[in-house]
């Protein structure tokens, strides 16, 4: 299908997101059309996975609006490469807004997609955005638990020195959110299979994109520590849900997560597919495993939308 893609921008907590919108040919004339916000994942941009999905799902017909989360890409907002899980949740809420202002998008036929922390993002909003009738995560992660695994009192303590540095002049502290190379990697004895293949995406020409710089506003940590985007899902979400993970199991936990929500869910139709075979980074853009879950993907849309 030929699909028409065009840069936008929505407002979102008084700041302007960049975005891109694909609409199927002849959206405009048949004005019913569904559609699907779709989330990148934390470090991420709409340029990379989330913007593969974003095409591929408007190639079987949906309208869909991939975006920069506030604070990061092309989007607005200052301090530059914060991460706060309310800001990314809002973000969500204000890109279906925008749908609803396209006179050929169905409002009542809006989905959502994210994939890695930005599927625990899409949870979380959909929880309370009743407008959004489906739910799906590609390899889905619950950021905060993922942060609480270390020694998080440790880094709020860290964070709370630097914040006080700050308010009293200090330069802002910028940090990584993993090693910028394959020796830098090596050099810190990091073997696991998500790092690893967290480097080879966004730190090569793989999936690298200048709206993707791996820079982290290290003192907007202490928001992402205490943010569960699982939180209450057992009671208020209701919404037909698909999980989707990869059955090669990593350090970033999707497998557990997705199993985890799965259990967790109030959603009476809720469905949990396994891509053996298929690690963590294979389900962001290898072709194989990319079409294995779509092809799930379109099928649970077509059916709930």
């Amino acid at each position: 299908m030929t699909v028409t893609k065009k840069k936008v921008k929505f407002h979102a907590h008084g700041l302007q997101v960049a975005a891109i919108l694909n609409a199927p040919k002849h959206a405009e004339e048949k004005k019913q059309n569904p559609a699907i916000v779709c989330v990148h994942p934390g470090s991420s941009c709409k340029d990379q996975t989330a913007g593969i999905y974003a095409g591929k799902l408007a190639d079987l017909g949906y309208v869909t609006i991939v975006f920069d989360a506030s604070y990061q890409g092309e989007s607005e907002g200052e301090p530059r490469y914060a991460e706060y899980p309310a800001a990314r949740v809002e973000d969500i809420r204000c890109a279906v807004d925008y749908l609803t202002t396209l006179d050929y998008v169905d409002e009542n036929r809006i989905g959502v997609l994210g994939v890695c922390a930005g599927g625990g993002y899409a949870v979380n909003a959909a929880m309370t955005e009743r407008r959004i009738k489906a739910v799906g995560t590609v390899v889905g992660a619950n950021i905060g638990r993922g942060y609480r695994e270390g020694d998080p009192i440790k880094v709020l303590e860290e964070v709370a020195k630097q914040r006080t540095a700050e308010a009293r002049g200090a330069e802002p502290m910028v940090t990584q959110w993993i090693p910028n190379s394959h020796s830098e990697r090596e050099e810190a004895d990091m073997t696991d299979i998500d790092l690893v293949s967290a480097v080879d995406y966004y730190r090569t020409s793989r999936g690298q994109s200048p709206n993707s710089p791996n820079k982290l506003k290290f003192t907007s940590v202490d928001s992402i520590i205490g943010f569960d985007a699982f939180h209450l899902a057992d009671s208020l979400l209701t919404q037909p849900l698909q999980i989707i993970v990869g059955g090669v199991q990593g350090a970033f936990g999707s497998y557990k997560d997705g199993h985890d929500l799965y259990n967790l869910a109030a959603s009476e139709k809720k469905d949990l597919f396994v891509i053996e075979g298929a690690s963590h980074y294979d389900l962001y853009d290898r072709p194989e495993p990319v079409r294995k879950a779509v092809e799930k993907l379109g099928a649970f849309y077509k059916e709930n939308l």
